[in-house]
């Protein structure tokens, strides 16, 4: 949310919303033209910017689709340097495809992963390659009206709601938190598990634009640690966090909103060093040699070194890191669970709208 401390950039607000509106508008009034198509397509987006979880819920759809039907997952390949329609496949490298992009191809090698930033013409090009597929999940396409999904679903962070948010750069809103409207689901994630009946009540109250938009609670998992560098002998193959808290960490983290991440680890371990980057940060040498400086002024006999599924993928693709350091090296998998069992009325209408439109 914006802070007194940046008010002068409020008019810029002003002018970003004025530009958002009209743009929505041209696609409201049908001037500019939102394509549909035959297959099932889900939209995973948000209106914040990043931070809200999308990779993990849009990882969750996999999880629930793929044992029933034939699926495509289009992004837009954040950062990347390659251009247009490209797909993306477990040795594919994090520069030519983005780092979400590839973390999914590597979980998810029987599922076709592609990204275009034009998504349009991202999903001609899967139809046309592809054309078995059943049901396309665009990760983070709420934006992208040029492609009218046939089921969005939206994400907010509990921490950060968009209804108490502002426009960039003033605050983290990508448009008018008013175009909530053209989601039918709002998941609030990163829910606190002890959350009440009567807060999340009024939540739903706060979030709903409309009777027909439901809105759900998610919390996060954090699964077993994985070594990043999986050829190194001696790793061991899964570590669980528990029994770990003589450890000393350091946490290398280049995303939008660590802190969740933090806090968890803080609760496990006695030492932690994190060194925070931005997010969808590519590493060089200099901060490969940030890591190595942290590591070796950990004061603990055993150490770590942990980091996020999305950075490990770029991470990765450093070959100058010591055998000792790979050796410690783990990422940490993220997962989703939906509060009160409401992971059964989701999955439900997931489901339905893919078998009634497939």
């Amino acid at each position: 949310m914006g802070s007194r401390k940046y008010l002068f950039l409020y008019p810029f607000s002003i002018l970003y919303r004025l530009i958002t509106d009209i743009r929505n508008m041209l696609y409201d009034s049908g001037i500019l033209h939102s394509k549909k198509f035959s297959i099932p397509v889900i939209c995973v987006g948000n209106i914040t910017v990043g931070g809200t979880g999308k990779t993990p819920h849009t990882e969750y759809l996999i999880r629930l689709l793929r044992n029933e039907f034939k699926v495509a997952v289009l992004s837009r390949g954040y950062k990347r340097k390659s251009k247009g329609f490209t797909i993306v496949t477990p040795s594919s490298s994090a520069r030519e495809s983005g780092d979400e992009p590839l973390q999914i191809a590597r979980k998810f090698p029987d599922i076709v992963t592609a990204v275009d930033k034009n998504r349009s013409n991202g999903i001609k090009k899967i139809l046309n390659e592809y054309p078995e597929k059943d049901v396309i999940i665009l990760d983070d396409g709420f934006q992208h009206r040029s492609v009218k999904p046939g089921l969005s679903v939206i994400l907010t962070d509990y921490s950060r709601l968009i209804t108490r948010d502002h426009l960039m750069p003033y605050g983290r809103l990508r448009e008018n938190r008013n175009n909530r409207k053209r989601a039918d689901f709002i998941i609030i994630s990163k829910t606190p598990e002890d959350i009440s009946e009567t807060t999340m009540s009024e939540l739903r109250d706060e979030l709903k634009s409309h009777p027909q938009q439901r809105v759900f609670f998610t919390k996060i998992l954090y699964k077993d640690l994985i070594p990043v560098f999986e050829n190194v002998t001696s790793a061991k193959s899964l570590i669980s966090v528990s029994g770990k808290e003589k450890c000393g960490v350091v946490l290398v983290t280049g995303i939008a909103v660590p802190d969740s991440l933090l806090l968890f680890l803080e609760k496990q371990f006695k030492e932690i060093i994190h060194l925070d980057f931005a997010d969808h940060h590519f590493y060089n040498e200099e901060d490969t040699e940030k890591i190595r400086s942290a590591w070796n002024s950990l004061k603990s006999e055993e150490k770590l070194l942990i980091t996020t599924e999305k950075d490990a993928v770029r991470l990765r693709e450093f070959s100058n890191f010591e055998d000792r350091l790979k050796r410690s090296f783990y990422c940490i998998p993220v997962e989703v669970s939906f509060l009160k069992d409401d992971n059964h009325e989701f999955d439900n209408l997931i489901f339905d709208y893919v078998r009634k439109n497939n």
